[in-house]
């Protein structure tokens, strides 16, 4: 979804003339949720959970890795696909009346960079977690994709790693940049307040049901080399979800402040460009000391 309203998959779609009647009508109602956005920007949105239902989850069943690995009950894909109906029926019943439990996530450690000994943590959700968050995703993605800023670039429909450098390139190039400023957030996957990202979300999620399944999903904890284990803040790298809420805080505590302060503290011209938890600011030029000591705060 772009904020002209188009679809996109993001995944390509296996099957037949149903899927594809499917996804047009999942695609219509996303445009059905953009238009609402774009027409109340500073209200709650409340009637969302209605658009979660067997078709909804059906769609987000497809846009699943047939190929991803299973969580900590084992299920795969395929597995889960031998009874799809019955269970997407369970599955959407459990969501809509709250008994649903959202089971641990697996960690699992995949090498980071070139040092072999350094590992970066990776949460996998269970098969069925994969299909109800990618649901929500799919009714929060028309939302936010209104709000977010052209400078961010990571986990959004139709943009890439690619785009983000060109960018970058673009704008430097042709602004005689004398400061470039990196920004990595270390370990932030990790050390996202839960109660300050549920405050955001519910600046304009005001439907129970999705509050509710996003907060069981912060809590679900983390089953570690077979020990149960409940952090306090973060959200699981590798989680389905994780990445729209990723987006969703830094656009209220970076991208908002950028362009807000920012850009009238600087004296001159200045830009940043954002992929997930890594940014660039690029300054023509300013008050430098200012802006290192905020971005270290």
């Amino acid at each position: 979804m772009s904020r002209e309203g188009s679809c996109q998959h993001t995944e390509p779609l296996m099957g037949n003339m149903n899927d594809t009647q499917r996804s047009a009508n999942v695609c219509t109602k996303q445009q059905r949720i953009a238009q609402i956005a774009r027409e109340h920007p500073k209200e709650k949105l409340t009637a969302l959970n209605h658009y979660l239902d067997i078709p909804w989850l059906e769609e987000a069943f497809q846009r699943l890795r047939k190929d991803s690995a299973p969580g900590v009950d084992g299920q795969t894909v395929a597995e889960y696909e031998k009874h799809l109906e019955s269970n997407l029926k369970d599955l959407l019943s459990r969501a809509k009346d709250g008994s649903y439990q959202a089971p641990p996530v697996k960690r699992v450690y995949i090498p980071k960079g070139d040092d072999p000994k350094e590992t970066r943590p990776i949460g996998i959700p269970t098969t069925e977690n994969k299909v109800l968050e990618r649901g929500v995703v799919m009714i929060l993605e028309p939302i936010y994709e209104e709000e977010f800023r052209n400078f961010s670039y990571g986990f959004r429909p139709g943009r890439s790693c690619h785009q983000a450098l060109s960018a970058f390139w673009n704008q430097a190039s042709g602004m005689g940049v004398q400061w470039v400023l990196e920004v990595d957030i270390r370990k932030y996957f990790d050390s996202v307040v839960w109660s300050n990202l549920m405050e955001i979300v519910g600046k304009r999620i005001g439907d129970g049901v999705i509050l509710r399944l996003i907060s069981k999903w912060l809590h679900a904890g983390v089953m570690d080399k077979g020990e149960l284990h409940y952090p306090e803040a973060g959200t699981p790298q590798g989680g389905v979800i994780s990445p729209i809420l990723s987006n969703i805080y830094l656009h209220e505590v970076f991208d908002c402040w950028f362009d807000d302060v920012v850009r009238e503290r600087m004296a001159g011209r200045v830009f940043a460009v954002r992929y997930a938890d890594d940014s660039a600011p690029r300054v023509q030029s300013g008050p430098m000391r200012w802006l290192c000591a905020q971005l270290n705060n």
